[in-house]
Parts: C-alpha cells; sequence; structure tokens
C-alpha cells in the first residue's frame, strides 16, 4: 500500500485536514485528495485542550487502514494565537491557561515595544513585531499577567501550532519560523532581534525550524491516542495562510486571497517589503509579503448562516453597487491595511432587504482587499496579473465577479485549495526529499 502525507489545518472557526497519497497514485492530486474532513473546536478558540481534543476526535473518524499508512504529519495555525506555558507543554492556572488571540490588540505595551526594538538596525517601526497587534505584544501581556499571577518563572511562549506540534513530539523547544516573525524572529538574519531575545529572555522562546523541516517522529503516546505508526515524521508547518498559498500554486504575477474568517492577501515579492503591518515569509524558497485584516468573510456569519449566503448572494447584482460604504470589522482594531486598533466596525445602515445588506458588506470586504492590493503596490511589490482565491468565500461566485470587477484584473477561485492540503503537500515534499536525499559519504 503507498505511503500517504497528512495536513492539519487550525484555523480560526475550526480544525481540517487533508490526507494525500503519493502523486502518482489515486488520491495524490491536489484537486483530488485521498479524504478532507473539518470540525468545530470542541471548545473556545482560545483553549489549547480544545486544539488537541479536536486533532483527536478529527483524526478517530479517519478509518484506520488510512491512519496506518501516514508517513508525515505538518500543521498549519492560525499565526499570531500565542500561549504561555511550561517547558513540557503543560498549562498555567487561570487566567494564563488560555492563549492570546490573533486578533487581540494590546495598546498598553506599546512603550515596552519600544523600548525592546529601539537598538534594532533600520527602521524597526515597520518590524512586524513593532505592532500592538502582533505577537509581541501579546507575549508581553502575557509576561505582566504571569508575573501578577507569580507564575512568571519557568515559563515558555508558544503559538498555537508550535505547541500542538510539541504535543505531537512530546518535545515543546521547537518553533516554526513563519508562526514567530510576530513574536521577533528575524528571517533574513536567521536569528531572534536582540531586543527581544534579552527583554522576553531567550529562554522563553522557541528554537526556530524553516518550514518543511523534518523534527523526528512522533511520540509513542501520542502516535498510540492518534493511531498513526510510530515511525511517522513531525514536519515544521506554516502559518494557515502560507499553507494556503502552497495549495494555491501560484505562478509569477499571482497574488493570493484567503477569504477565510478573516481577509488574508499575499504576493511573491524580489524582496522583503518594508510596512506597518506588513509580514514577511519565506516559503518554497521566496519572499512572500502580505498581511491580514480583521474584516473577513466570518462577520456575514453574524447575520446569515451559511445556506442563506449562498441563497442571497444569488439575487446579488454586482455590476450595480448598493452605494453604501460599510466596514465590516469582527470587532474593533485593524491590522492591515491600515495598522489601526482603534478602528471601528461600520455594519449600519442596513438595509430592509436581506440581499441587499449581504451584497453592501460583500462590497466593504471587496473594498478593503482592493486597499490591500493597493497598498503593497505602494511598498514595491508587482503588479498583478490575476488573483487567486482559497478558503469558504471562494465558492461565492457573485462576490468573485464583485472583486474582479474592482480589481480590473481576473479573479480565480480554487475553493478545494485549503490549507490543509497546502500542510499535506509541505508533508509528502519534505518526506520524499528526505528519503530521496542521498547520504553524505564519510
Amino acid at each position: 500500500m503507498s505511503a500517504l502525507y497528512l495536513g492539519v489545518d487550525l484555523g480560526s472557526s475550526g480544525l481540517r485536514l487533508t490526507v494525500l497519497a503519493e502523486a502518482s497514485a489515486p488520491g495524490g492530486h491536489p484537486d483530488d485528495p485521498l479524504l478532507s474532513r473539518q470540525a468545530p473546536y470542541p471548545g473556545r478558540f482560545e483553549d489549547p485542550e480544545a486544539w488537541r481534543q479536536g486533532l483527536i476526535e478529527l483524526l478517530t473518524a479517519v478509518p484506520a487502514e488510512i491512519r496506518r499508512r501516514v508517513r508525515a504529519i505538518a500543521i498549519d495555525g492560525t499565526s499570531g494565537t500565542l500561549l504561555g506555558c511550561r517547558a513540557d507543554g503543560c498549562l498555567l492556572p487561570p487566567p494564563l491557561e488560555q492563549a492570546l488571540p490573533y486578533h487581540l490588540a494590546c495598546a498598553e505595551q506599546a512603550g515596552a515595544i519600544a523600548a525592546l526594538l529601539e537598538p534594532a538596525p533600520g527602521g524597526w517601526t515597520d518590524h512586524p513585531a513593532a505592532s500592538v497587534s502582533g505577537s509581541l505584544a501579546r507575549a508581553l501581556r502575557l509576561l505582566d499577567l504571569a508575573r501578577e499571577a507569580g507564575c512568571g518563572p519557568g515559563l515558555v511562549l508558544r503559538h498555537q501550532a508550535d505547541w500542538l506540534m510539541g504535543w505531537l513530539l512530546d518535545d515543546w523547544r521547537w518553533g516554526e519560523e513563519g508562526n514567530n516573525v510576530r513574536l521577533g524572529w528575524d528571517l533574513q538574519q536567521g536569528g531572534w532581534l536582540a531586543g527581544v531575545a534579552k527583554g522576553l529572555g531567550s529562554g522563553r522562546l522557541p528554537r526556530i525550524r524553516s518550514s518543511g523541516s523534518l523534527l523526528g517522529p512522533l511520540s509513542g503516546s501520542t502516535a498510540t491516542r492518534l493511531g498513526l505508526p510510530g515511525d511517522c515524521q513531525v514536519v515544521a508547518g506554516s502559518t494557515d495562510a502560507n499553507a494556503a498559498v502552497l495549495a494555491a500554486d501560484p505562478q509569477t504575477g499571482d497574488g493570493i486571497a484567503v477569504l477565510g474568517t478573516t481577509l488574508v492577501l499575499k504576493q511573491f515579492v524580489a524582496a522583503p517589503l518594508a510596512g506597518a503591518g506588513l509580514s514577511n515569509h519565506r516559503v518554497a524558497g521566496r519572499w512572500l509579503a502580505g498581511g491580514a485584516s480583521n474584516a473577513g468573510a466570518g462577520v456575514l456569519g453574524r447575520f446569515f448562516d451559511d445556506e442563506r449566503i449562498a441563497e442571497l448572494s444569488r439575487q446579488i447584482a454586482p455590476g450595480r453597487p448598493t452605494g453604501l460604504t460599510l466596514v465590516p470589522l469582527s470587532r474593533k482594531g485593524e491590522r492591515f491595511p491600515v495598522d489601526d486598533p482603534e478602528l471601528e466596525p461600520i455594519l449600519e445602515p442596513r438595509p430592509v432587504s436581506d440581499a441587499r445588506y449581504l451584497q453592501a458588506l460583500l462590497e466593504g470586504l471587496t473594498a478593503i482587499e482592493a486597499a490591500g492590493w493597493q497598498r503593497l503596490r505602494q511598498l514595491g511589490a508587482p503588479d498583478l496579473r490575476r488573483v487567486i482565491s482559497v478558503g469558504g468565500g471562494a465558492r461565492n461566485s457573485q462576490w468573485r465577479a464583485m472583486r474582479s470587477r474592482a480589481l480590473g484584473i481576473p479573479v480565480l477561485n480554487r475553493p478545494k485549495r485549503t490549507a490543509a492540503l497546502g500542510m499535506a503537500l509541505l508533508a509528502r515534499a519534505s518526506f520524499r526529499m528526505e528519503v530521496e536525499t542521498p547520504p553524505l559519504r564519510p
């Protein structure tokens, strides 16, 4: 039986997994994977036990004969969701047993961030860690809370995917580079910013490995719990947005729009870009620049369920704008295309017609997307030839037409190219590279 590869996505709305076979076998093509599953978290998004238990439950539903053939697993997560825990992964007592979510801004930490980053060379204010909406701000809040609770000694900082990856290995030393950029990891220098390492304490920070690195086999207890082989390799994953880029397989001139709970825009560039609210990552050996808005398709769920959105969308005429100017943020505060923790949502006036209101919300999201692409161009990104859409919102053809009209370029929807698929592709490529690379001669 051919080997299989497992990708897991810890998204903002739930967990997803994809199983891929070898490229030449049935179930090995990205558009037709062997198996895909999804489920909501069995608890609050901020609860790490919900991440772990959700993975256990989701994998338990996969037939045992499939699980026994998995050779490698990779996990992505919401990159800014940060947890304080012990070095052995154990959770701290309340109120620190919960993670601080990716969308949480900590404006009170602005002065502390400046003190840590000012020694950094160049324009430190443009570093992704400089924003009060970034992981560094949340780390500083966690340390303040830990000091107040008397549990600061021995605390380490781990992002969502890194913490669950630690459970797979029974080894919480590691962190994947992309998940830690907004905490102060410098991709160009290959190290932590000096002020961050000194201010937070280097012992609190993970040892960073690049995306796609093989970290070792599953621990025996985890393999038994998940029904996976004991020699299944754990691969350092990525952020959820970068995973979606891997799945989309963009070509030169393509932009990637992740239309999930939040709106994320990504584009390959020749060199890193500098700007507030912007992040640069290394994906498949190339620089990937972009940003994530706090607006997104998630706000639509406040007003309509998926079935109702599909029904109302069929009544929308993309060529006849509503004339309303809504700002469909999920809560106060924005990260990109503007970095403003005080920006307020605008969700009114609400028309009598539900179809008209849905169109106005989609127009607001489209305006944010257009501003995001414009911001990337202003900072030095090349012109776009087309945009590839992934995520749940990529199923909406009326929204696609609306976006294409506003952007003036073709927009392609690829809803099957999920972040979980991106992680399965990464697990397969990393495992095959390890197997096929000949050992060095002594």
